[in-house]
């Protein structure tokens, strides 16, 4: 999937427009974080065997990586998909902001869930799922609205099935995440093919292939109706907002690291 979504980069880089498009920043940053999240999972199951506090450190990074993957979509869906009646109002304003801060508080709990493992397992993972299920529904909001509209007017969009689709996988993965089905009802039958974890991969990325198509698709057939140009975010303030997301998750991840040596080891089974 990384691979995938990075050729999907470089193809709207190299296409027509590219950078100097002026509508073009918040998908790019939003196609990034869609390359960095996979990879970073994947590492993080690769070298996650490496010792315990590997473990712990990979998974911080893979957690940051998906807080970063909801500030991504936030960009996206605020230059995008907003609603018509939205654009340029007060919560319009502050959605970008409050989506940084999201991916500050959504990279803290998830991290620290990871100290309360070994005493509380139930409220750790309680506190991951939260941390993701919170960003998630948030930046969804301008999207729920339009689903609202669709449902009590005629739709013609064409990308709002996309956006269905989307919604409907992300739900999904969030309940294969926090039921553990299969292997539950069949304890040892699911663990090298069909794992819960391994379906939630499956569902998250087709899901979020469903969403870059619904954004692509919205941001070709809502051109005339998004912001002018000279309100629109730019380059500097896209990226300056994705640089302040990644550093505070960084700095997380290293007082975390550091605390490592204060938590408690697992019970042996």
């Amino acid at each position: 999937p990384c691979r995938y979504f990075v050729w999907t980069l470089v193809g709207q880089l190299q296409g027509p427009g590219g950078r100097e498009e002026p509508h073009a920043w918040p998908l790019l940053a939003y196609l990034l974080t869609c390359c960095i999240y996979p990879l970073a999972s994947s590492c993080a199951h690769t070298f996650s065997t490496m010792s315990t506090h590997a473990r712990h450190i990979c998974y911080f990074f893979d957690y940051a990586a998906l807080s970063m993957y909801s500030l991504g979509s936030a960009l996206a869906y605020s230059a995008y998909v907003f609603p018509a009646e939205w654009l340029n109002s007060p919560f319009h304003r502050c959605y970008v902001p409050v989506a940084v801060l999201n991916t500050v508080v959504s990279t803290s709990l998830s991290c620290y869930s990871r100290f309360l493992e070994a005493e509380r397992p139930r409220f750790s993972k309680a506190s991951r799922t939260l941390a993701f299920v919170y960003p998630y529904l948030f930046d969804s909001i301008p999207l729920f609205y339009r689903f609202y509209l669709c449902a009590a007017e005629s739709c013609t969009e064409a990308a709002i099935l996309l956006h269905y689709k989307h919604t409907a996988f992300a739900f999904l993965t969030c309940f294969i995440f926090a039921s553990h089905l299969p292997e539950r009802l069949a304890p040892g039958h699911f663990d090298y093919i069909g794992h819960s974890h391994q379906v939630f991969h499956v569902c998250g990325i087709i899901g979020t292939h469903f969403q870059m198509e619904a954004i692509t698709m919205d941001m070709a057939e809502r051109h005339d109706q998004l912001l002018p140009p000279s309100l629109l975010p730019s380059s500097l303030q896209t990226l300056g907002a994705m640089g302040i997301g990644m550093a505070v998750s960084l700095a997380v991840i290293g007082l975390c690291s550091v605390s490592l040596r204060f938590m408690p080891e697992p019970l042996q089974r």
